[in-house]
């Protein structure tokens, strides 16, 4: 199937409260406490918002929840269908479970093998499919296209992204004067949703989007300001993205003030420090903004800063390499 530039409108800050409502009866908000270890680390004010302690140990069902709420209430679902590395079909998968409707998983065949069992795990029935998650979103659209299910695009669902984009109210809630926002970025659904209410209800608060050297589409394709292809290889699969969706790379354009790419050592070493330092054991995608933080430790000295923590689906390969053992922990 060819690839369509979206039409969709942008993100609202009237909609992501209006999300921000639908998932208040879900139990989706967390956390955002100060790292008092991180703060002198950096000298500065450091905070993490921890998407961690949720039902699926990472922030993807807030988007699931709103487009499939929202999609429910204008036709009855008879199946839903999605593509990902693992969270987002988490998301979509729970959300389905909540709302009573069958759901398919597209993951590429060399998925995370901990999310593929957390997807199995809430009735989702999955499809290994293609080397990569685009390939991957192509035979999922085709399947859904088929039956007639409804297919949920992490990167070109406004819902997905208002639905995310209620982490970002939640900090405008809970913490005034905030400096900068570090926000993993993969899809781009979450930094474009956040960016927006952070603009709205909080202009002098910069929002950087942080994203694996290993993938760096999105990254490169806001600096060229178009979309850019570029090939995946970085172990921090939450952040991958080869193909930018039209909607998440205009939302990206729009409401995100900078970029930062980070190496896989330094997203490794952010993964086993945030673990010792905050009592949070993360995939490495969570670990990103951590990383970034450090490449711009000169910006951020001084400053209140948020760190968005937005998984702990840690993979089991990489949890041996660390000697991590998956915890809920205590922020400190």
């Amino acid at each position: 199937m060819q690839r369509k530039q979206s039409n969709a409108l942008l993100p609202t800050v009237s909609g992501i409260r209006a999300a921000a409502e639908l998932l208040r009866a879900y139990g989706c908000e967390t956390s955002l406490t100060r790292s008092f270890t991180l703060s002198n680390e950096f000298g500065a004010d450091v905070w993490i918002k921890n998407e961690i302690a949720s039902p699926i140990r990472c922030f993807k069902h807030r988007g699931a929840l709103t487009h499939l709420l929202r999609a429910a209430d204008r036709t009855p679902l008879s199946a839903v269908v999605t593509s990902s590395t693992g969270n987002h079909g988490l998301g979509v998968a729970y959300a389905a479970r909540q709302l009573g409707s069958p759901s398919h998983v597209f993951l590429p065949i060399n998925a995370n093998a901990v999310k593929r069992a957390a997807i199995e795990a809430l009735g989702a029935t999955i499809h290994l499919f293609g080397s990569d998650i685009d390939e991957a979103k192509s035979g999922a659209r085709e399947f859904a296209w088929q039956r007639e299910y409804a297919f949920v695009d992490d990167g070109e669902s406004l819902d997905v992204i208002e639905g995310a984009g209620t982490i970002g109210l939640e900090i405008t809630q809970s913490l005034e004067n905030v400096d900068l926002v570090f926000i993993p970025m993969g899809s781009g659904s979450l930094a474009g949703g956040c960016g927006c209410v952070l603009r709205a209800a909080s202009p002098n608060t910069k929002v950087i989007a942080v994203q694996s050297s290993g993938s760096p589409a999105m990254a490169e394709s806001f600096r060229q300001r178009c979309a850019v292809t570029l090939p995946i290889d970085t172990i921090a699969d939450g952040l991958v993205c080869r193909e930018p969706a039209d909607l998440a790379l205009r939302c990206l354009l729009e409401f995100v003030d900078d970029v930062e790419v980070v190496e896989d050592g330094q997203i490794l070493s952010a993964v086993y420090d945030l673990a010792l330092a905050c009592g949070l054991v993360v995939e490495p995608s969570a670990a990103a903004g951590l990383a970034a933080a450090r490449n711009r430790r000169k910006d951020v000295n001084g400053r209140r800063v948020v760190i968005v923590a937005t998984g702990g689906n840690i993979s089991r390969e990489v949890s041996q390499v660390l000697n991590l053992t998956p915890s809920p922990g205590n922020l400190s």
